[in-house]
């Protein structure tokens, strides 16, 4: 049950609310979670969800009590390729997270945790998976059908956007 215990520690850490500065938000900002197989077993989706909740919920009352008057979201995705849970929050609104990539926004954590918790080889991509690559010593690779990072995202500022 580390796993919880690390979620309601994000809420405590260092919080950086920087609109002018998006990368020192994310250096700061940002926690990768993990867990060990069994505990990864031993933990509902619900207990997740409700831990990621209280953090928002208390991100929300430090963001407030610092009279920060933007917008700010506080986001958690899965990471497949690391074997984590992602979290961090930015002085943005939910359409304008800072993901490279694209990302479908979700008003339900639950199938973004479930990916994690069910995650049998965390950090391992399956084979069905890379379909569409070339051979390594063909020195290309297909582009791949990237399917589109589903974050779980609530609003935690001031303003809304």
């Amino acid at each position: 049950m580390v796993l919880l215990i690390w979620i309601a520690e994000v809420a405590a850490e260092p919080l950086v609310l920087e609109p002018a500065d998006r990368r020192m938000e994310w250096e700061t900002n940002t926690w990768w979670l993990s867990a060990k197989d069994e505990d990864r077993g031993s933990l509902s989706v619900s207990a997740v969800v409700a831990a990621f909740e209280r953090t928002a919920s208390a991100i929300q009352v430090r963001i407030r009590e610092l009279g920060f008057p933007g917008a700010a979201t506080f986001y958690v995705w899965h990471d497949k390729q690391a074997g984590q849970l992602r979290c961090s929050t930015g002085s943005v609104p939910a359409d304008a997270l800072p993901f490279g990539g694209a990302y479908i926004l979700s008003d339900d954590l639950g199938p973004v945790i479930e990916g994690f918790l069910v995650d049998g080889e965390p950090g391992i991509t399956a084979s069905s998976d890379l379909e569409g690559m070339q051979n390594s010593s063909q020195q290309t690779v297909a582009d791949p059908e990237v399917m589109p990072l589903r974050v779980w995202a609530s609003s935690v500022g001031a303003a809304s956007h």
